[in-house]
């Protein structure tokens, strides 16, 4: 008789990772309509932006019935070197959650390097997601400074001491699942290790970035450890999923068999185009671009995020790309795009999110600049003659003053 697979529990809220191709966390790209349209266009799960720990303690929950969206904010920070403002600033948005369209297929990813500070800000998100997930890979320098992302590999102890925190204090308590995310080490022995000392931690999923913390994204994904951490996760009963150049819903699912794993997470393919989680493959990007307007709209997402992220989407060759670039608002990238029936939501999404007012305040200082303006009447510079060139002139006027005098007695 075969023996069952091991497998840790899944807790009563939380999501098994098995099977499931899945969208990466990403910083700016991976705001709540990237996240909305990923989920539309097939994917199984979707990881938010890391958020450090430090920036959720003393948040506070913000919920607006109409869109059904959580805002997690806190007051603006204000240093001691700046003046006091004359007005009030306002309060600063950290996260956004939409409760019916993601909350059961959300994994909210930490920032942190500290298993109180861990355990103080997941508390705060756990209500409104079905996982959190630990970075452990992110080799940017605003998150290693700190001791997080990449980092933690160096402090495997830290690292176990916050997932085993994060577990029993977060994961219990809430009944979510806990997981991590990891890059590989230099050597396999080192990345063996590594895996095995996470997985007893308690948690139910682990995530390995087929790259090494010095390479970039540029650099060609590594799979030649993959196989052998899907077998360490796999004995301990943790889903295992790889990441790293992973174009496709059907890619990811081939190379997850290939390798012994147990999905796949997509993040620069889906940054460009959330519709390569669907089954038949990419749809065109005026569709995706629509659909992406249409979504950032519904759920008021900031103007700047929309246009970075539309800027993805549109073909760098496309005529169409420098007039998306330059956009100010919904209403005129709606516009460009030719679609009128969105314009009246566009309208009012500009009024709320203050898109208007920028664009009326900056009108009323260039009216004032151009009235400050006083055009200057030029003036010519009369070049100081030379002594010759004085001398010279007496004498043509003393001429000229003799053959009028002559002129003058004959008459």
């Amino acid at each position: 008789m075969a023996s069952v697979p091991k497998k840790v529990p899944i807790p009563r809220r939380g999501v098994d990772y098995r099977g499931k191709v899945v969208l990466a966390p990403m910083v700016r790209s991976g705001e709540l309509p990237t996240r909305l349209l990923s989920l539309q266009y097939g994917a199984d799960l979707v990881w938010g932006p890391e958020t450090v720990d430090r920036s959720l303690i003393g948040c506070t929950p913000r919920h607006n019935s109409k869109l059904q969206i959580v805002e997690l904010t806190r007051p603006p920070s204000v240093h001691a070197h700046e003046p006091i403002p004359i007005t009030p600033r306002e309060d600063s948005t950290i996260f956004r959650f939409h409760l019916a369209l993601e909350s059961d297929k959300f994994i909210f990813q930490i920032g942190t390097s500290s298993p109180t500070l861990a355990v103080q800000a997941a508390h705060l998100v756990a209500p409104y997601c079905a996982g959190i997930d630990v970075n452990a890979g992110c080799p940017k320098s605003f998150s290693t400074a700190g001791g997080m992302g990449a980092a933690l590999l160096r402090t495997p102890d830290l690292l176990c001491s916050i997932l085993t925190s994060l577990v029993k204090e977060v994961g219990a308590a809430h009944e979510i699942g806990i997981s991590v995310k990891i890059r590989l080490l230099k050597e396999p022995e080192e990345t063996a290790t590594l895996v095995r000392r996470l997985c007893a931690t308690g948690i139910t999923g682990l995530t390995v970035h087929c790259r090494t913390t010095p390479m970039r994204p540029r650099e060609r994904a590594i799979r030649d450890q993959l196989r052998m951490i899907g077998e360490i996760c796999r004995d301990a009963g943790v889903a295992c999923l790889m990441n790293g150049d992973v174009t496709s819903r059907a890619e990811a699912l081939s190379l997850a068999a290939e390798y012994g794993v147990d999905g796949g997470m997509i993040a620069t393919a889906a940054e460009t185009n959330p519709s390569v989680f669907r089954p038949e493959g990419k749809a065109p990007w005026r569709e995706v671009a629509t659909e992406f307007i249409k979504t950032a709209l519904a759920v008021r997402n900031r103007w700047g995020n929309t246009k970075f992220l539309l800027s993805h989407f549109v073909p760098g060759k496309d005529k169409i790309y420098r007039l998306v670039s330059s956009a100010k608002g919904y209403v005129e990238i709606c516009e460009i795009l030719g679609l009128d029936e969105m314009l009246p939501l566009a309208r009012q999404v500009d009024e709320e999110v203050g898109i208007v007012a920028k664009k009326m305040k900056f009108l009323e200082q260039q009216e004032m600049k151009r009235k400050k303006e006083v055009p200057v009447e030029p003036q010519v510079k009369r070049r100081k003659a030379s002594a010759g060139e004085t001398e010279m002139n007496g004498r043509v006027d003393g001429a000229m003053d003799s053959g009028l005098m002559g002129v003058a007695m004959s008459v």
